[in-house]
């Protein structure tokens, strides 16, 4: 049994933002510095067009000392500031022009190189948004510019959710929403369900499941940040029926811990109860930072298609059946619901189109180039130090 770390987006509280938060001072990057270029980088591309500060110098006032934590690499904040413009600013200026970011964006971006625990709940937090003023994302040492999916799955999907919050906070989603889910909300071991059993449910993550303002704020992070497979994949696990091995006599499952199965074979074909369980759903396994299904050999399985042609294998050499669905809640429906209610909302309180959005930023995610990109900090000229 694999060893799995939640990861923990925390939301921000209901603040509303104002007029510029920075004192009238001179913000000219000194020459003689060796983060000049990137420093001056910052302040055209946020500071000044954002009136946002950029932070990657970790500051003791900026940083919840209760956790031990460690700066950003320079070569790290550099190439995650150059991707936040790219794939965030730049997908909401493409859309809607700079003045919506400009208007609703958050005041400060914080990096902090190093993961930063719960080890109340066991959780990893990803990032943390105050005030819809600041936003902070960890774990930015471990960044790997070739994982599209890894760069999602702790940076970018965290930045969309974040600013998700942001927006709500200024104008309310409808009420609507929140009755999708009444009742299975567990804002207490939210970190322990499997993507597949809490899909079933209608959450898009188990981060989802955990209250209605996160199930909010991932339904519109992982709308716009996941690839189709991806999506097909989660929204595959949502019609499927899911246990334990271990029901009770009124259908609920005993362990919310355990692993949850959507398939099983008969060990012995007479016996009805020599049932053997597999294929069970994991957020990212063997360093894959994509939901996918365990099959019975291991194989991480992590499209539609992947997992059609495995089981069609399976049935080539015995008899396998679906879980049968108990829950009485069917989470595709519900899912698709959750997505429409969101993309109402952005064309009615926004005037933005979820669709065209989400398509922006997926063409963005795959067709940076982190060279060509390095290089508008690497061209900017440095004046002489008298």
């Amino acid at each position: 049994m694999m060893a799995m770390v939640a990861p923990l987006l925390a939301a921000c509280s209901d603040d509303d933002l104002g007029p510029t938060i920075f004192p009238d001072v001179s913000t000219e990057p000194d020459p003689s510095s060796y983060t000049y270029k990137f420093d001056k980088w910052l302040n055209n591309n946020f500071r000044d067009v954002y009136n946002l500060e950029f932070k990657y110098l970790m500051e003791d006032v900026e940083a919840d000392m209760e956790y031990n934590l460690v700066p950003a690499t320079y070569e790290n904040a550099r190439d995650l500031a150059l991707l936040t413009r790219y794939l965030w600013f730049d997908s909401y200026k493409e859309l809607t022009g700079v003045d919506f970011l400009k208007s609703y964006g958050p005041r400060i971006l914080h990096l902090i190189g190093s993961p930063a625990y719960n080890p109340q709940s066991g959780s990893e937090i990803l990032g943390l948004a105050e005030g819809g003023l600041k936003v902070t994302l960890f774990k930015v040492n471990e960044m790997d510019m070739a994982d599209i999916d890894m760069l999602n799955e702790y940076y970018f999907r965290t930045m969309h959710h974040e600013f998700s919050h942001i927006l709500h906070q200024t104008k309310s989603y409808p009420t609507d929403f929140n009755l999708l889910s009444t009742g299975r909300y567990d804002e207490g071991s939210w970190q322990s369900k499997q993507p597949g059993y809490v899909a079933s449910l209608g959450f898009i993550t188990p981060y989802a499941s955990s209250q209605a303002r996160e199930d909010f704020a991932e339904t519109i992070a992982n709308y716009l940040t996941r690839e189709p497979e991806q999506m097909d994949l989660i929204l595959w696990m949502s019609k499927q029926g899911w246990t334990t091995g271990n029901e009770l006599a009124d259908g609920e499952l005993e362990d919310d811990d355990a692993d949850y199965f959507c398939y099983y074979y008969l060990e012995d074909p007479a016996n009805p109860e020599s049932k053997h369980y597999f294929l069970t759903s994991r957020n990212q396994s063997y360093g894959i930072c994509k939901v996918g299904l365990v099959g019975l050999g291991g194989e991480y399985l992590t499209t539609v298609e992947e997992v059609e042609e495995y089981l069609e294998d399976l049935r080539a050499v015995r008899d396998i059946y679906p879980v049968e669905d108990k829950d009485k809640v069917d989470g595709y429906e519900v899912i698709k619901q959750k997505q429409s209610i969101a993309r109402n909302w952005f064309t009615d309180q926004w005037k933005i189109s979820f669709d065209d959005l989400r398509e922006i930023v997926l063409r963005r995610q795959n067709d940076f180039d982190i060279v060509k990109l390095r290089k508008e900090i690497d061209d900017i000229q440095v004046p002489s130090v008298q």
